[in-house]
């Protein structure tokens, strides 16, 4: 239950700062956040990372969609068990679901963050859910599912009845 809260809470605050920066930035038009880092630029992106695939968004929906069917079913049966495991697929989930509300409802992907300090696209708070979910699962899958989450597979049995 804790879980299901948590994925709501993500993709509620994704979708509040769309809203939010649909709201009060014109498109292409900038706001401060952490000056010298960061700055709010509200921008579509009708692809996906960087742009890619632009224009191709059924594809991109049906893409998302498996991807996360795969992840949901990684938590529903229990494949995935571990805190760390489960942080990153709710993490991925909340990003793939925010991404796919906007490509449904709006045609494109709304996106705010221009960091300042080096030459990077423009994203959104349910990309960097995605991207730290990634990460996470990748920590996960490297050093703990072997020793937490992996099923024992039973030793066959030589002809003799011995292991």
């Amino acid at each position: 239950m804790l879980y299901l809260i948590l994925l709501a809470v993500l993709i509620g605050l994704d979708q509040w700062l769309k809203y939010w920066t649909v709201s009060h930035l014109a498109l292409g038009e900038s706001a401060p956040l952490l000056p010298g880092i960061v700055r709010l630029t509200r921008l579509h992106n009708d692809g996906a990372a960087w742009s890619s695939l632009s224009g191709k968004t059924a594809l991109l929906l049906v893409v998302t969609v498996v991807l996360m069917v795969g992840v949901a079913v990684l938590l529903l049966k229990k494949i995935v068990r571990h805190p760390l495991g489960v942080c990153a697929c709710i993490l991925v989930l909340g990003g793939g679901i925010g991404n796919m509300i906007d490509r449904i409802f709006r045609g494109y992907v709304v996106d705010m963050f221009e960091l300042l300090f080096i030459r990077y696209p423009v994203f959104n708070l349910a990309d960097c859910f995605v991207v730290v979910g990634a990460i996470l699962g990748a920590v996960y899958y490297l050093w703990l599912y072997e020793k937490v989450d992996k099923k024992e597979k039973p030793h066959a049995h030589d002809t003799d009845g011995n292991n």
